[in-house]
């Protein structure tokens, strides 16, 4: 098992980085978000400041670096270089699913990055079906082990289906995260891996005391599409396409959160800081991506993934100018317009 499931990272790795492995029919749709577009926005570009505190952790602009890797021996580096470009730049990352460290301690090494950035929020990252083969006792050791700030459950019904090895019996799992996020000594996050958290999904998760949701939705990084590639299984290709997209996942989430005090991250194909100011508009606290900044790690390092980031922040600030907002409160006090393909999906 040990040595499938570090097999697995590695083959993710590759494929992500050298493959064709996003939604070819499905878009965000945040294409259909309109921003109230200001000529005369009465500030000064240069005042714009997306500084903002998630889980106790100040962020420079409100970023975080998805869940990528973790669990075998060339995550180290990957791990490192990203979590150093993040404690530069002033933002949080994720790590990928611990599940190889539960099973391996010695790959501790592989998700350790606190103990040389101890500055930056990091979440740890568990599947939620592990939430049934393991105790919150192992699951405490193994986060208090790597200092993580908080713990991403990833919800992956889709990508489990496609995997042979997956696991697939997600029954009576909202009340294992219920139970999780009553007893672990560190606040828990729910995230997709990129296929959408709908509204009626939502609501059950806001009834627990979870701290956030990242929505993670369709039009990015299709994992149906990569466990497909990982097996040639054609069967992939039929669901390659499957989810919500990100700019449904948004408003339905936040409306399902009404009246309940949690986060919202957005991600699941945010690929500038356009879309990113669009996310927040539409409810968001924080956005993330994953895949860019792994393209960039993979070919320029730490540089590459700093100057990604900081080219990130400056089209947000410019964003946020075009619109005559100072900071995050006051974009997500705009109001924007829906056209096109979302009114339908929103109807």
């Amino acid at each position: 098992m040990v040595l499938q499931t570090e097999k697995r990272k590695k083959e993710h790795i590759d494929l992500c980085v050298n493959k064709d492995v996003s939604f070819d029919k499905k878009t965000t749709l945040l294409e259909c978000i309109e921003l109230n577009y200001s000529s005369l926005p009465e500030i000064d570009l240069s005042a714009v400041d997306l500084s903002t505190i998630f889980l106790g952790k100040n962020f420079s602009f409100p970023f975080i670096v998805s869940a990528i890797t973790g669990g075998a021996q060339v995550s180290k580096k990957i791990n490192l270089q990203i979590a150093e470009a993040c404690s530069v730049v002033g933002v949080g990352m994720g790590l990928g699913s611990m599940r190889a460290m539960i099973e391996k301690p010695s790959l501790k090494e592989t998700y350790n990055v606190k103990k040389d950035f101890a500055n930056i929020f990091v979440s740890g990252n568990l599947g939620v079906a592990q939430l049934e083969n393991y105790s919150i006792k192992e699951i405490d050791l193994a986060v208090q082990s790597i200092e993580v700030d908080a713990l991403a459950i990833h919800v992956n019904s889709a990508q489990e289906a496609m995997q042979p090895e997956g696991d697939t019996n997600f029954s009576n799992l909202i009340t294992k995260i219920s139970d999780a996020s009553d007893s672990l000594s560190i606040p828990i996050y729910v995230k997709e891996v990129g296929h959408g958290i709908s509204f009626d999904i939502a609501s059950k998760l806001a009834k627990t005391n979870i701290t956030a949701i990242d929505v993670q939705g369709a039009g990015g990084t299709s994992w149906t599409r990569v466990d497909s590639l990982r097996h040639k299984k054609s069967f992939g290709n039929v669901f390659r396409n499957i989810g919500l997209p990100t700019a449904v996942s948004i408003i339905k989430t936040k409306k399902a959160l009404i009246g309940h005090n949690k986060k919202i991250i957005a991600s699941g194909g945010i690929r500038n800081g356009l879309d990113a100011v669009k996310s927040i508009v539409l409810g968001a606290d924080l956005v993330g991506n994953a895949l860019p900044v792994l393209q960039c790690q993979q070919k320029n390092g730490v540089r590459g993934v700093v100057d990604y980031l900081e080219n990130f922040k400056k089209e947000m600030e410019i964003a946020s100018f075009l619109v005559g907002c100072k900071n995050i409160s006051k974009l997500q006090e705009q109001e924007y317009f829906v056209i096109g393909q979302l009114n339908d999906w929103l109807k």
